[in-house]
């Protein structure tokens, strides 16, 4: 009497299991029969049950998740600080009655309001004017940052010192981080620079939305005060 032989079972590795599992992830929910004689090795050298180690895993997902959304709840806190003093400065702006008062608001609100170490405002004309404003002329603000006003947005970063020579003076040499915003509207050109001892205060763009803000509504107001639309050139 002839018996028909049967093939040897294939052995399946570990590679074809875990892709099993991956397509089938209810698989444990159908054959939860199983789950006592599954153990995954810990860290300690002991063993887990899968569902201690699936509900460890979920509970770490759970701290990163409450980690971020509380990054995230700090900086919309921030961003509602930032834009209450804003809002405060532009207003205040607006009710300046000359422009020796717009320059002297802006620059008290961003270091008392803003807490902002070193401030500086400068204009660029070809003529010489009164008022408490720095001015200097569109060639000595070309050579000096004209290639950092280029883009028209706000730049941040660490600059050169000749660069941090011409906005801060001598107080540059503190200063190891800043936020520059070009003023620019109808013929009024300068620019608005923040500076920080702190390396890390203004790394990146972040935070600087507000700062491009005041220099626009800057850029109105003053040139609502002393018009400047015949400036010879610009950079």
């Amino acid at each position: 009497m002839s018996t028909t032989s049967q093939p040897p079972a294939t052995e399946l590795d570990a590679t074809v299991v875990a892709d099993y599992l991956r397509r089938h992830p209810a698989f444990f929910v159908e054959h939860d029969e199983l789950l006592p004689e599954l153990l995954i090795p810990h860290q300690s050298g002991q063993a887990v049950s899968l569902v201690e180690r699936q509900v460890k895993l979920l509970r770490e997902r759970n701290i990163d998740v409450r980690h971020r959304l509380g990054q995230l709840m700090d900086v919309a806190r921030e961003n509602d600080r930032l834009f209450e003093k804003s809002r405060r400065l532009i207003l205040n702006l607006l009710e300046s009655p000359d422009v020796e008062e717009v320059i002297a608001t802006i620059e008290d609100s961003l270091r008392d309001d803003f807490q902002v170490p070193f401030v500086a405002l400068i204009l660029f004309s070809e003529t010489p004017r009164i008022g408490n404003a720095r001015y200097t002329t569109h060639s000595e603000a070309r050579e000096a940052i004209g290639h950092l006003l280029d883009s028209g947005k706000t730049l941040t970063g660490v600059l050169r010192s000749h660069e941090l020579t011409f906005l801060f003076g001598p107080q540059g040499e503190e200063v190891a981080s800043t936020a520059l915003a070009p003023i620019q509207h109808q013929g009024l050109h300068g620019v608005l620079a923040l500076g920080s001892r702190d390396p890390q205060q203004y790394k990146s763009a972040t935070g600087t939305l507000f700062l491009g803000y005041i220099a626009d509504a800057l850029a109105r107001v003053l040139l609502r005060q002393r018009p400047l639309s015949s400036e010879p050139r610009s950079l």
